[in-house]
């Protein structure tokens, strides 16, 4: 008998990402074919409900597939992820139409891979959960707990990934720098970087994404700094600057630790594009606080910066807090801080006019080619456009010359 068809819909971060990589390689091991959604027989969606918006987008998507099943054009509706592992009650008594709802999906790793990315790059998850406790954040609930992979997992899985075509890896986790602290007794992030370096020929570009500032020693510093593989990018989510809603947000560390740090940073990797996100509208955050803020994204430069609009969750210390900020207000503190980098982005792109970089094509289009260079990870930063000589395949690297800078993104023409 025929397996029923699935498709797929994968919504929120990279993480979750993998995760849907997970299911359907068991799926598909077990024979079930794999389909876009509109020819499949069985949605299956993998939820996120970090913050408002992400729940929200996660009950229209659900919604939109009860209407497929109701046409007839679905047979079952299978929801997994972080929004059944925290709703999955209400979600039940609410939408019966839903088949099963399945919570936390199992840190693991197929030897083989189902990919839902560009053949040449991956994210690869080494750790589930977060040892921290922000006051904003549900994650450490919805998650239970840090879980930490294995070194020899790791390992076998990304020397299947490096012999598949890999050109590019994406390290990642709620907290990659708390890696190995359940497992081993104390944290190994720079050791199985290491390892990983000694394993993999072909791929090109590694990269470390989610380094929580207070765990971000000086030995991998210095790895990123001396290894030619490891792309000289730090992804360090900061939230804020201002010392009471550092504290009040519970991130462990001060606006004088955070400077220290990212003079530190920059004087060790002279070359590095530092990525940062910001939190906006904090319970209680005053004018002069977010004034603070702004001065501090104007002073420091960040090469890359992500502002969030502060969501009010329940279950997290911050939801009782005092002074909520109104949302018109929030929304405009979100926009004087994009406006800002907007401006910042397109000031620090003019420093490669006329310089050459390697970049990683990503895909052809009609008039050209559009690729990244090692300070861009896939899907949040910006892109290079490429003029080339002779036809290029995506995961090629080529050298290009920068002839024009946009707000975000770079203008080149190959060299070779």
């Amino acid at each position: 008998m025929d397996r029923p068809k699935i498709g797929i819909l994968s919504l929120g971060c990279p993480r979750n990402l993998v995760d849907s990589e997970s299911i359907l390689s068991r799926l598909n091991f077990k024979k079930y074919k794999i389909v876009d959604m509109n020819e499949a027989e069985i949605g299956i969606i993998n939820t996120c409900a970090f913050i408002e918006d992400a729940k929200n987008e996660s009950i229209e998507a659900i919604l939109d597939l009860i209407e497929l099943k109701k046409e007839g054009r679905l047979k079952k509706i299978i929801v997994y992820g972080c929004l059944p592992q925290r709703y999955k009650e209400r979600l039940i008594r609410y939408l019966p139409e839903v088949d099963a709802f399945v919570g936390r999906i199992t840190l693991n790793h197929d030897l083989k891979r189902f990919p839902l990315t560009p053949k040449h790059y991956a994210y690869f998850k080494i750790c589930e959960g977060c040892l921290n406790n922000c006051s904003y954040c549900i994650v450490p609930k919805i998650k239970q707990g840090f879980i930490s992979l294995d070194i020899d997992s790791i390992l076998a899985k990304i020397e299947a990934l490096d012999k598949t075509g890999t050109k590019e890896l994406n390290i990642i986790g709620q907290d990659i720098t708390g890696y190995g602290l359940d497992l081993y007794g104390r944290v190994r992030l720079t050791d199985l970087i290491k390892e990983i370096i000694k394993k993999i020929k072909n791929i090109h570009w590694l990269r470390l994404l989610y380094l929580y500032p207070t765990r971000l020693n000086d030995e991998l510093l210095d790895l990123i700094r001396e290894e030619p593989k490891i792309v000289k990018y730090v992804d360090l989510p900061l939230q804020h600057i201002n010392n009471r809603i550092l504290k009040l947000m519970q991130r462990g560390i001060t606006k004088e630790e955070i400077l220290r740090l990212i003079e530190k940073i920059r004087k060790k990797i002279p070359s590095v594009a530092i990525r940062t996100s910001i939190i906006v509208g904090f319970p209680s955050e005053t004018e002069k606080e977010f004034k603070e803020l702004l001065d501090f994204i104007e002073d420091v430069k960040f090469e890359r910066l992500g502002a969030f609009v502060y969501s009010r969750e329940e279950g997290t210390a911050a939801y009782n807090f005092k002074h909520q900020i109104p949302k018109k207000i929030k929304l405009e503190r979100f926009h004087l801080v994009m406006s800002l980098q907007k401006r910042i982005s397109e000031q620090l792109n003019q420093r490669f006019l006329g310089k050459s970089l390697e970049v990683l094509i990503d895909e052809e289009r009609q008039d050209g080619y559009l690729g990244r260079s090692q300070y861009d990870a896939p899907e949040v930063d910006g892109l290079v456009y490429v003029d080339a000589k002779r036809r290029l395949k995506p995961g090629e690297f080529v050298k290009v010359k920068i002839v024009d800078t946009l707000q975000y993104d770079l203008v080149g023409r190959q060299i070779k």
